[in-house]
Formats: C-alpha cells, structure tokens, sequence
C-alpha cells in the first residue's frame, strides 16, 4: 500500500508542477526548457549551453539578452549538483517571469518525468516547452479488443487512441450445408462442435494475451449479430477475464476494421470507466453519509485530520482542487501552531498574540496528509473534479473525505 501511495502522492505533484508551469508566460523569448536524457552526460549538456550563452550575447534587446544569459547561467549551476542523469533522465525550466511594475523574478523548476525522456531539447521562448510532459499525463490504461463471429476472430489492445492488432485467425465452421434427415442433425452437431472448438481457440489467445496485462482495465467484445453475447454468456472466457467484461457491442466486421468499429461505438463506456473507480468511492462515502450517525463517514478537514490521527481512517479522500497550504508557525512569545491557509510568506502574524511570526513549516495540503497517512497505513485517493461526484466532493465538503475503518467519539 505504501508503495500505490508513493506513486499517487508522485503523480499529484508530478500535476501540480505542471499546471504552476504550463500557466507562467515570460517577456519575449525569456523562458528556457531543457530535456536530457539518461543517456547525454551533464558535461555535454553543459558544453551545449555554453555555446548557447555565447551566442546570446547577439540579442538585440538588453534586457532580453540579460535575462537569457542569466537563465542558462543558473541552468548550468543547477547541473553541477548532478553527478549523472537520472534514469527518467531530467527536466529544467528556468528564466524571467513578470510581477508588479516592470520587475520581474528569476524561477527554476527541476522535474523529474515520470517516464523517460528520450531526446534531448533545448528551446527558449515566451512560455516553457512541456508538450512532452503533459503526454505524460494521459491515462495510460489499456482495454483489450475482442471481435468474433463463427467466421472470423481479431484480438487487439487499445491504448490511448492507438489499436494494435495483436492476432486474426479464420475459423474452420462451416457455413451451411444441404443435407437432409439424419444427415442434418449430424452435420449440425458436427458445426456446434466446430464452433465450440473455435470459441476455446479465441479464449485461450485472450488469456495468454490479456490475463498478465495489469494495465489492462476492461474487455470490450464485439461482432455481427448474437455470437458476441454467445461468447461472453457461456462463459468461454477465463473467469478473471471475465470481471473485465465491459460490454458487448455490434460491429459490422471482425477483421482489422471491427476493432475500430468496436472503438467507435465503445466511446461512450470507455470514457466512464476511467472515472469509475473514483465515482465508486465516492458513491460509497455517500452511502455511510445517508446511515444513522454518519456510518462509517467523516468529512471536514480537522475531523478527517483527528481520525487519520488515530488511525481510524481506511480510504481518505483528497480533492484534486485543493489549492491551500499545511504551515507550521513560531512566534517569538513562543508561541507554535498549525494551521491550513491559501497563501503564506515567510513570515506572518502570529494568531495567538500578534507578534510578527516565522513560517517554519509550509507546504501542499494533499502532501502533508500523504505524510500522515503513510504513518498509519491509510489508503490515499485523489480525487479529480471532472465528474458531478468529484465536484460534489470539493463544493459540498471542502475537497476533503475519509471512509473510516471504525467510528469514533
């Protein structure tokens, strides 16, 4: 469990750096973005930007050409604290950023991707270059592509928008025959008996091809006429296989184009599904809400915050719009205190007496729950806002949930 957190805590501030990134516009071609991959040593990359630095100096605008020289200078000092690449490979932006007036402030993002960079880039524009990075985003999931009918079987994957074929094979049913009497019967036998055998052939290629699949979340079945339902219904499928089923759909063909078909018309629940799981917690927290006392709910940040305290939360549920700050405060009366706050600098009033404070501890909300919830062996779900269940979550308790394992007073 702690390792599934490791990885969601990841991507939340994977996403986060993203959208504080994606959003920063600089003055002219201000903004630089590096790509290096595992494979381009620090000292080639410095090599790169020192020749850039020199031919920066042609810039016609001074202010623009200082604040690019000053951008790869900081670059290549950050590079300096790398002995090599990490095996991701690295991401830098840096440069300008207008604020009040006509100042402006030095930033420098270092990220490291969650999938490896395989090329290395160098570019210096008005905003940061991170196409790459938000591919890098997209669901990953895949769905496995069945289209069959006594005819003819295709099996394929669908990941994001591309379908591979992975296997097509004819089958050896006959089609009809002219047979009378006794010879009708047999030769009926002799085509169920054929179809069946055809049917064990398709779901043994499933199995070796989608059973160990473990970014596999769905099956979608497809074909002409009632032989897609047959398949599914009498079970032919491995029984693991079979809970991924998620529809059966109609498809003109059962080659190369019936997967596309089938694609097009399983829009609709391939796009649901990948919400499903975070519908069904929510749907679940909804469920001990409507139970006497609450059930097995709580909601509102400091009674989620005492429960995951005392280790009676099992899945906490953290809005993806949470946009606030967890800070630790210390005056000089000695005053200390936590408190949740939208914004803080370095130093603020103190709540108890006044004084002028310093801000010890400051960081992301969702980060400083994960900190908790690892302690007590809590599973952390993050919630995005693109379904009513997510917004609800957000508008309705302040984008902060908990499924607990057991009440408390």
């Amino acid at each position: 469990m702690a390792e599934k957190g490791n990885i969601e805590r990841a991507r939340y501030d994977f996403k986060k750096a993203m959208q504080e990134i994606v959003d920063i516009k600089g003055r002219g071609t201000e903004l630089i973005s590096v790509y290096v991959p595992e494979t381009k040593q620090i000292s080639d990359v410095t090599s790169y930007l020192r020749d850039e630095y020199s031919q920066s100096s042609n810039i016609k605008s001074k202010s623009t050409m200082k604040n690019v020289m000053g951008a790869i200078d900081s670059i290549m000092s950050r590079l300096k604290t790398f002995k090599s690449v990490p095996k991701n490979g690295l991401v830098i932006f840096c440069g300008e950023v207008p604020r009040a007036g006509d100042q402006t402030r030095m930033v420098q993002f270092v990220l490291d991707p969650p999938e490896a960079i395989t090329t290395f880039v160098y570019r210096c524009d008005s905003e940061f270059f991170t196409e790459p990075l938000q591919a890098m985003l997209l669901d990953k999931k895949s769905y496995g592509l069945i289209v069959v009918d006594r005819q003819e079987a295709t099996l394929g994957i669908l990941s994001g928008n591309k379908i591979t074929v992975i296997k097509n094979f004819d089958s050896l049913v006959p089609r009809k025959h002219r047979q009378g009497g006794q010879s009708a019967l047999r030769f009926e036998r002799l085509i169920e008996i054929a179809a069946h055998e055809f049917y064990k052939k398709i779901s043994d290629s499933a199995t070796d091809i989608f059973l160990n699949r473990t970014e596999l979340v769905g099956l979608l079945i497809g074909g002409p006429g009632a032989t897609k339902d047959f398949f599914v219904k009498e079970g032919y499928l491995h029984h693991e296989l079979q809970k991924k089923v998620i529809d059966t759909f109609d498809t003109g063909y059962t080659d190369e184009s019936g997967l596309k078909e089938l694609v097009e018309n399983a829009k609709g629940s391939i796009e649901d599904i990948s919400l499903m799981k975070e519908k069904d917690l929510i749907q679940k927290l909804f469920s001990e809400i409507r139970k006497a006392e609450g059930g097995l709910s709580a909601y509102g940040e400091e009674i989620v915050r005492q429960s995951l305290k005392l280790g009676s939360v099992d899945i906490l549920l953290l809005s993806e719009g949470l946009n606030k700050r967890r800070i630790a405060v210390q005056c000089p009366a000695g005053h200390k205190y936590e408190d949740t706050v939208k914004d803080a600098d370095e130093r603020i009033p103190c709540k108890i007496c006044g004084a002028n404070a310093n801000v010890i501890k400051n960081e992301d909300i969702v980060d400083d729950f994960f900190e908790i919830a690892e302690t007590y062996n809590t599973n952390v779900q993050v919630i995005s806002t693109d379904s009513e269940e997510g917004q609800m979550l957000m508008t309705a308790f302040g984008g902060i949930a908990a499924i607990l394992r057991y009440r408390i007073q």
